[in-house]
């Protein structure tokens, strides 16, 4: 072997090396013999690098897994004897090798097993067996072949590149590790099963590591073994055995859980179970008390989660069988089990409590069937909502300032509880509400006193009965007088205990949080609304210390007053007022650290539009008070717009246009207030948005930041077209052609759906302005498209085509917005060029979106050109280019019917030839009869079977008819 080559394996090699390695290891690879050299080092044990050694394996793997069938049988003896040869050296060697190598190592006798256990080595295992006997070493290499056979057999994720290839692998795949399990269980598993035993009889005491191994083997092989061969008097009696010994219990434990899990007879399974738990009290496990070690505990969990989840199955079968007895029976095995359960749910670690979730959600659902509880069960439920309740309190280790992986599984393991919470109201509601309420009042008397994971919980479990209790729209206040007094309680002592002032910001936002879910308690007693708006207004919200509380509060205080909107007129200019400060737009040159973040300031600004809008007050009042908001952003503007013009610096450039981009942002942000009934013309506020247009539009000729400017416009642009509808108009032309100079293809992929909208809405309005800006926008973008790019740029490509998507979405929308006029006037060499771009579409590129949309236009453009009063020439265009085109793209390579947006494509192209058809008569049908489909050599028996179904009243007898034939000439 190329020993240079060899030396960049060293992980600390340099990249020269390394690359040089990886290049030779390719050639390998591909090269007849090279596995033949790696096979004799392996054998001979001629290099003792181990990444040399690992590095032989690959080439064998990759040897075994894409090139074994070219072997002879002479070569393919030769690889097993190597295998046989380097395992007989593994219990000879001074030292064992490395890990990672004893798992390559067994990944490529598992490979070659897959290969070849079914024809050539059906003694594959024996063989194995053979030679290491009762080696430790040869053990550890046994039990690891074990756990990658099992690997490939049943957790084979197979990667492959086409989907179809995917789904014909994985069924092959499927089918051969069926018969490798079935011959398995036949011929050699009672065998392997022997041989377990014999491990774990063996190394119990004296090889812990061997003996863990052997259960993970045990565990993994038992889903689809024979569970007689394993849940028998002796392996069970081994296994409880290891449950006392401190090493081996975590192995043991998850082995236990394996058969537990196994599939079975009901009766057979609880009998089981029931053993099971016998044989582990008496040992003493159930004491959790009087355990430390949280690492088995955790396993310990999931065991009895899995005992207790099987009795629940085992009970719904017989229910389902309407063996009453033995359902009865196993109730009370189950019910038997809830006490040890509540020991593990309330325990103080989280992953111990996680893991007996699942028994517990499934405990409360037999219990949510029972037509009546006992007084135990209703004991038990009780139990579990406390422990629950317990569960949620935050920890004094959270770090609400920096989360961390640990807060994001605590906050996980919350919405686990959640579920269970839901349960629980399920089972019985009024317990639950009644928790609550004594938690909550509890803890809120004394909220000055009480530690804030208690204040927090007590809030959060209100907040958690909206959705526990569930209600039409949130009218949690009317309806079921007890539910609705309770609930109307806790919010009234929620809004008047001050607990807003907690200093604690999870308690804080606790309080906003359910303030705002409960919005329709306001309107039951709107005079707690002053209270609470002043908590948003202060340093409880908006000015509280904390940003993640004035950001989180930005957006909740934006909610609240929306949902209110008919309760605020009293406190509109008061709130105004008051929010004034933070509406101010901040110039990136004062330095001043703003109290909320841009993103923050839009809700603001939302909000401040809809007080303004939704109030009571006159259209002249509400013009005022929308002049006064967005004035200082239009004066700010101005200014900001003409030190941009004047700045050198780019960084200073660009934080001058982040500024001005914000400024439009937040006026657009103002319109979402308008809606059908409340329009800006009705509010008087027309006048203002114009003024904004006027000052806006100017940054569009800035030649600095155009992106960002143009972006933040376009988007005011969009909104009002909405807001202002008609008064928009005189501004579009002048705001076009700024957008359409000097712009590249994104720029223009984003003005398209501009001019599209004004388009879809205006309609013959605007036919003028299309008519005259039409070629431009063309010239534009054929420009961009024409702009040569490297070969392998893959983002160019893709804005390429995204742009060519674009066009034909604005050529869609004027033919389909009743304007072919736009098109017919542009001259007929414009309108050739045109009509060849969207043939092009739909037939040269591979992008079947773009080939839907171009068939779209063809149809549209026949059915209002291709009558016999249609332009001159457009029929001879029908027939020498429409007509083809509607075979030549479905009969190409990259037309994959397996692909939905192709469907898609290919419904439209038929939809295209029926409008062809209906447009021309039987003079499509003679044409096709006896000039184009000849030209093609299509049979005569096919081109009448083509003619008949296209003449079919129903289209969707053609669309499928296409569909099978175009499918099955692809095929």
């Amino acid at each position: 072997m190329d020993e240079q080559a060899l030396l960049g394996l060293n992980p600390n090699a340099d990249a020269d090396f390394r690359q040089r390695a990886l290049a030779y290891f390719e050639q390998l690879k591909i090269s007849q013999d090279a596995w033949q050299v790696c096979a004799e080092a392996l054998a001979q044990s001629i290099y003792s690098d181990d990444h040399i050694k690992f590095f032989c394996f690959q080439v064998l793997e990759h040897q075994i897994k894409f090139k074994y069938s070219e072997l002879t049988e002479v070569q393919q003896q030769l690889i097993r004897e190597t295998l046989i040869t380097w395992l007989q050296a593994q219990m000879l060697n001074p030292q064992p090798e490395k890990t990672f190598i004893r798992n390559k190592a067994a990944q490529v006798f598992a490979l070659l097993f897959v290969t070849e256990y079914l024809t050539k080595w059906p003694k594959f295992f024996f063989d194995i067996l053979s030679v290491v006997d009762l080696n430790p070493r040869g053990v550890d290499m046994y039990l690891r072949i074990l756990m990658a056979v099992d690997a490939e057999l049943v957790d084979r994720d197979v990667v492959h590149t086409s989907e179809a290839s995917y789904y014909f692998a994985l069924t092959f795949e499927a089918r051969r590790n069926t018969l490798l399990k079935d011959t398995m269980r036949e011929q050699c598993i009672p065998s392997l099963v022997e041989s377990w035993y014999q491990i774990l009889q063996n190394y119990q005491y004296n090889n812990s590591e061997l003996t863990c191994q052997c259960l993970e083997v045990v565990g993994a092989y038992v889903s689809w073994i024979d569970l007689s061969l394993i849940a028998n008097e002796r392996f069970i009696n081994m296994l409880l055995g290891h449950m006392s010994v401190e090493v081996l219990r975590e192995e043991a434990c998850d082995c236990l859980f394996e058969i537990v899990n196994k599939g079975m007879d009901p009766i057979d399974k609880t009998k089981l179970v029931e053993s099971l738990c016998q044989v582990l009290q008496s040992a003493g496990l159930f004491s959790i008390d009087q355990e430390d070690d949280v690492d088995f505990l955790a396993r310990f969990s999931k065991l009895v989660n899995g005992m207790g989840q099987a009795l629940i199955a085992s009970w719904t079968k017989l229910i389902k069988n309407g063996d009453m007895k033995s359902a009865q029976d196993t109730l009370q095995a189950i019910e038997a089990k809830v006490a040890l359960m509540l020991q593990l749910l309330i325990h103080e670690d989280d992953d111990i409590s996680s893991n007996i979730i699942g028994f517990c959600y499934d405990y409360l659902h037999i219990l949510k069937q029972l037509s009546a509880l006992s007084d135990q069960q209703k004991a038990n439920v009780e139990a579990i909502m406390l422990a629950v309740m317990k569960k949620l309190t935050y920890d004094e280790e959270y770090n609400f300032e920096n989360e961390g992986e640990d807060e994001a599984m605590f906050v996980e393991y919350r919405k686990q509880l959640k579920l269970l919470l839901d349960r629980l109201a399920q089972v019985s509601p009024e317990l639950l509400l009644a928790s609550v309420r004594r938690v909550f009042n509890t803890t809120l008397q004394n909220w000055q006193t009480t530690r804030f994971m208690e204040v927090e919980v007590a809030i959060r479990l209100l907040y958690m009965l909206a959705e526990a209790l569930p209600v039409s729209h949130g009218a949690h206040f009317s309806g079921d007088v007890t539910k609705a007094t309770a609930l109307q309680d806790m919010m009234r002592t929620l809004v008047t205990s001050g607990v807003s002032a907690y200093q604690h910001t999870s308690v804080t936002l606790e309080f906003f949080e359910t303030v705002v879910r409960y919005e329709k308690f306001f309107a039951v007693e709107p005079q707690h609304i002053p209270t609470v708006l002043m908590a948003f207004l202060d340093h409880r919200g908006l000015r509280h210390t904390s940003p993640k509380v004035r950001s989180r509060t930005a957006y909740l205080f934006s909610r609240f007053v929306k949902s209110l909107n008919k309760q605020m007129n009293p406190f509109i200019e008061d709130v105004l007022n008051r929010i004034q400060d933070l509406l101010e737009l901040s110039p990136p040159e004062n330095g001043y650290q703003a109290l909320l973040s841009s993103d923050d300031q839009l809700f603001i600004y939302e909000t401040a539009g809809v007080l303004i809008v939704n109030s009571e007050y006159s259209a002249e009042r509400k013009q005022v008070l929308m002049r006064n908001l967005l004035t200082p952003l239009m004066e700010k503007f101005k200014v900001l717009l003409e030190k941009l013009m004047m700045a050198q610096d780019e960084d200073r450039q660009m934080a001058l246009a982040d500024c001005l981009n914000h400024a439009v942002g937040f006026a657009s942000r103002t319109s979402k207030a308008f809606s059908n009934k409340q329009t800006v013309k009705q509010c008087g506020c027309s006048e203002v948005y114009l003024d904004c247009l006027q000052t806006f539009l100017p940054a569009l000729s800035c030649p600095l930041q155009k992106e960002v400017l143009r972006s933040g416009v376009r988007t005011f642009l969009h909104r009002m077209i909405i807001c202002l509808e008609e008064e928009v108009l005189p501004f579009i032309p002048s705001a076009s052609e700024h957008m359409l100079k000097d712009c590249e293809a994104k720029d223009l992929q984003e003005f398209i759906p501009l001019i599209n909208q004004i388009t879809a809405k205006f309609k013959t309005q605007v036919s003028p302005f299309l008519q005259q800006m039409f070629m431009p926008l063309l010239r534009a973008i054929f420009e961009v498209l024409l702009l040569p790019a490297e070969e392998n740029d893959q983002s160019a490509a893709l804005e390429k085509q995204m742009l060519r998507r674009s066009y034909f979405a604005f050529l869609q929308t004027v033919t389909g917005s009743g304007m072919s006029e736009v098109i017919a006037n542009q001259g007929a060499e414009n309108v050739e060029r045109v009509l060849f771009t969207v043939i092009q579409g739909a037939v040269d590129y591979p992008d079947p979106i773009a080939q839907k949309t171009c068939f779209i236009i063809l149809s549209k453009l026949v059915e209002l050109w291709g009558g016999k009063d249609g332009p001159v020439g457009f029929a001879d265009f029908v027939y020498k280019h429409i007509v083809p085109a509607c075979f030549l793209a479905p009969l190409k390579q990259t037309f994959d019917l397996a692909d939905a947006q192709t469907v898609l494509a290919l419904s439209e192209c038929a939809v295209t030839l029926k409008t062809i058809h209906l447009k021309r008569g039987p003079e499509c049908i003679q044409y096709l009869q006896q000039e184009y489909l000849p030209s093609l050599q299509v049979a005569p028996e096919i081109i009448q079977e083509f003619c008949q179904a296209l003449q079919q009243p129903d289209a969707k007898v053609f669309k499928n008819y296409l569909k099978v034939k175009i499918f099955s000439l692809n095929s």
